[in-house]
């Protein structure tokens, strides 16, 4: 049979003369632009030509000009100020020695934690702009398909928590205007656009850690009405979505299961799903997605290798994980893909570069045997 196609969630490692500079734009300290036009733009050449060396046949910019997946909407919005202190995760907050260990080897979390402060509008694209042109450029002689992330307004609740609407509702209606710009760019630019959205799962126990079971749906559900709507202009075959529980390592034992939310996630337009599959406490939910009724234009991606451990998986292992999915689906609606992004924010993350590349290839690797064995 055909290649099976094999992608990531999105961000990758910055290196040691990328952090300082992203960090400097997120604190509003002085920095040398032009450096920082300069160094960005090497840095996701260079990405790109490592993922397609290892065999990625749909890849990213690696997010390499933002600070973090889901914060640097600050530089491009306004209504947001201060740095508000997160609560520990649900899973996390009764371990503080463990907390202690975990960030002396994720590494310290410096950007800014800015809150909502007042109305939310878009006052700055061409940061947006920027990150399509660098991309467009390190794209150049490589014949592959691309994507690129955009946080999706329930990441932005999630994250920037509402001061100043008065309800989740308005809130999020406003972040449909004003995000709406930059989706329409990327896919304007050709490029198949990620919406990243663990506002879906994850933050039931960070960010939405008060609410309960079906208040968390209800939140859910309108983060999903609000990203079908900021997405509306885009064919939804061109869109992809990232759902996942936190990329980090801990216990894990108060997520949410997946087929307490999976309707929901169903409900977006996004025809491609992104999902943790190799994590250890969703490994098993591939049972969910085979007894759940899918819609015959939805694209499974699910994660096959894990993204908080700097083991290389096996590509035996690989295809094994991506046969379940096959048995589902059919071969022609799966894309091997990642749990999450291998660096999700400037300076902070377990995973050692060259491990990255090695994982990527071994996806390449696991999804030729799956692709040999179903032909």
């Amino acid at each position: 049979m055909s290649e099976i196609a094999t992608t990531h969630v999105g961000s990758l490692p910055r290196g040691a003369d990328l952090v300082p500079l992203l960090l400097a734009r997120d604190h509003g300290e002085a920095y040398d632009e032009a450096e920082f036009d300069s160094v960005v733009t090497a840095a996701i050449k260079a990405a790109v030509d490592k993922q397609v060396a290892a065999g990625v046949s749909i890849v990213s910019d690696g997010e390499l000009g933002k600070v973090g997946y889901s914060t640097y909407i600050t530089e491009r919005l306004s209504g947001f100020g201060g740095d508000v202190p997160r609560k520990p995760a649900l899973d996390l907050a009764p371990l503080p020695e463990f907390r202690k260990k975990l960030a002396a080897v994720m590494g310290d979390q410096e950007f800014v934690r800015a809150a909502c402060v007042d109305k939310v509008e878009l006052v700055n694209l061409e940061p947006a702009h920027e990150d399509i042109r660098r991309f467009k450029a390190a794209l150049e002689g490589h014949e592959t398909d691309a994507f690129m992330n955009a946080a999706s307004p329930g990441l932005i609740t999630a994250f920037q928590p509402n001061q100043y609407y008065k309800s989740h509702e308005a809130y999020l209606a406003d972040l449909v205007d004003a995000m709406r710009p930059e989706y329409e760019a990327i896919a304007a630019a050709g490029f198949k656009l990620q919406l990243d959205c663990p506002d879906l799962a994850m933050s039931r126990h960070t960010g939405y850690q008060d609410a309960s079971d079906e208040e968390f749906r209800t939140i859910a559900a309108a983060n999903v009405e609000a990203l079908n709507a900021a997405t509306a202009n885009i064919p939804a075959e061109q869109l992809r979505m990232h759902v996942c529980w936190g990329n980090y390592e801990g216990p894990h034992d108060c997520d949410i299961a997946l087929e307490k939310v999976i309707d929901i996630v169903l409900a977006a337009r996004p025809s491609t799903i992104l999902f943790e599959g190799a994590n250890p406490r969703h490994e098993h939910e591939w049972k969910v997605w085979a007894e759940t009724d899918l819609p015959e234009d939805k694209i499974l991606a699910p994660g096959l290798i894990d993204t908080c451990s700097n083991y290389v998986e096996h590509p035996e292992l690989i295809a094994q994980r991506l046969e379940r999915f096959i048995g589902i689906v059919g071969a022609d609606r799966v894309i091997a893909s990642t749990d999450c992004g291998f660096g999700t924010f400037a300076g902070y993350g377990k995973i050692d570069p060259q491990v990255t590349w090695k994982k990527l290839q071994a996806l390449r690797e696991g999804a030729d045997i799956a692709a040999k064995r179903c032909g």
